[in-house]
């Protein structure tokens, strides 16, 4: 089948839920944490999130939409803009249940990464702190803000850009001089509620042609 989006939305005949996030799977999850203007932490994860470039080290992650029943933009958009400052904490098997947690919307006024019940590392470049059970967290500072079409409800979308300061690995996650994939166990996100793990069993190389 072929659909155009810009005329059919998302979830034309036969789907009936929303298609896309279906498909551009796996995604990294943004498990991103960051701290007002007050010092109040707020961590949330976000559907979409990459790596942009190596050399610097950048990085995306998408606060789309209002925050349920209000016209104000997310609270992850509104820290990393005011204060510049945002950390992403790789989620892994082992916290998928407080990510989940994290999920939820709270009054700003709220810690969202202690209502998870997680304990807070500092951080060395940026204020906002890392998850301290996370393997892997990335220190950023906030390049910029693209602001992309409204979605068909008319709320806001945009992409937070940021140059990574500041890299944490665990050392037990360290084998032979690379990242172990069998004890990281990344979280990946999927279609409607589906999530992923990335096993040992699913891994495998190839080498590049040249």
């Amino acid at each position: 089948m072929f659909f155009d989006p810009r005329s059919e939305g998302m979830k034309p005949e036969p789907f009936a839920h929303s298609v896309y996030n279906a498909i551009v799977v796996p995604r990294p999850i943004g498990w991103i944490s960051t701290m007002d203007s007050e010092g109040v932490v707020n961590l949330a994860p976000f559907s979409f999130f990459n790596a942009l470039t190596g050399d610097p080290p950048c990085v995306m992650f998408c606060p789309n939409g209002f925050k349920p029943g209000t016209k104000e933009v997310k609270d992850s958009l509104t820290n990393a803009e005011t204060t510049g400052e945002f950390v992403f904490n790789l989620c892994s098997y082992d916290l998928k249940d407080q990510m989940n947690a994290t999920a939820a919307h709270e009054p700003n006024s709220i810690d969202e990464m202690a209502a998870a019940g997680l304990e807070a590392a500092l951080c060395e470049n940026v204020k906002p702190p890392r998850v301290a059970a996370a393997a892997i967290a990335l220190e950023c500072k906030h390049m910029q803000t693209i602001r992309l079409p409204l979605s068909s409800r008319g709320s806001p979308n945009h992409v937070v850009i940021g140059q990574v300061v500041g890299i944490h690995v665990a050392d037990d996650v360290i084998t032979d001089g690379i990242i172990d994939i069998a004890k990281l166990r990344p979280l990946a996100r999927l279609g409607y509620l589906d999530f992923a793990v990335i096993e040992p069993s699913s891994v495998f190389a190839m080498p590049r042609p040249d």
